[in-house]
């Protein structure tokens, strides 16, 4: 089963190199990692979007550590463009080892039952885009839990896969955006402030988004109430 094959890669790799996934980590290793970077620009880039998409694909700890250094060693940009494209190909290799795993044998049921889960997929169902991007793009919403919940309601591959390109460029660009300064803070002794990720002039871009977001369905819900019986 394609879940169980991910489950067990996810304890070989994490048990491997998880110490890696760290601050810490990123910090005892620049020197060497940007020396690489520079002598070996294709193959950093190459293995960089390797270890995104199997840190996605296997849910393991260590998404935020993997942004930053994509802007530490590629600056904003490519640094955003690698970071999208490791998230994206990593949480649709996920989907779709959950779609294989399960088939549509959940779907069917789900459709058949009712109670919470069932309406949850019926919302889901009515406004798709809507949906998906809101969980993209929300803090609240863990990373692996917008990567199984379309899985495991039935969402066309095309759809998730767009709405994930689209929906995690604006949480990509703030990681990306501090990794690029990174090497200031390192330089200063310090390790990185989680506050730096919540400025204002980079809040208001991604609460602007996640409103444009959910205009469609608002707008669906308002003309449906308005719409006589």
């Amino acid at each position: 089963m394609p879940i169980a094959i991910l489950a067990v890669a996810a304890a070989i790799l994490y048990a491997m190199y998880g110490e890696y996934l760290s601050f810490d980590a990123l910090r005892d290793q620049r020197e060497a990692l940007l020396a690489y970077r520079d002598s070996h620009y294709v193959a950093a880039v190459i293995i960089f979007v390797a270890v995104y998409v199997a840190i996605v694909a296997t849910s393991i700890p260590g998404a935020t550590i993997i942004s930053l250094t994509g802007g530490f060693l590629f600056s904003i940009f490519p640094g955003l463009l690698l970071n999208v494209l490791g998230a994206t190909v990593g949480a649709t290799l996920l989907f779709l080892a959950v779609r294989f795993g399960f088939g549509d044998t959940l779907v069917s049921r789900i459709d058949s039952s009712s109670g919470r889960v069932k309406r949850i997929k019926d919302g889901i169902d009515e406004n798709q885009w809507s949906v998906l991007f809101a969980m993209r793009l929300l803090p609240l919403v863990p990373f692996f839990v917008a990567n199984l919940l379309p899985a495991l309601m039935g969402v066309p591959l095309y759809r998730y896969v767009v709405t994930t390109a689209l929906g995690i460029i604006p949480g990509a660009f703030l990681y990306t955006s501090a990794g690029a300064g990174l090497g200031a803070v390192f330089d200063a002794g310090e390790l990185p402030d989680a506050s730096s990720f919540l400025e204002p002039r980079y809040l208001v871009i991604v609460i602007l988004v996640v409103c444009a977001a959910l205009v469609p369905s608002t707008w669906k819900r308002w003309q449906g109430k308005r719409t006589p019986e």
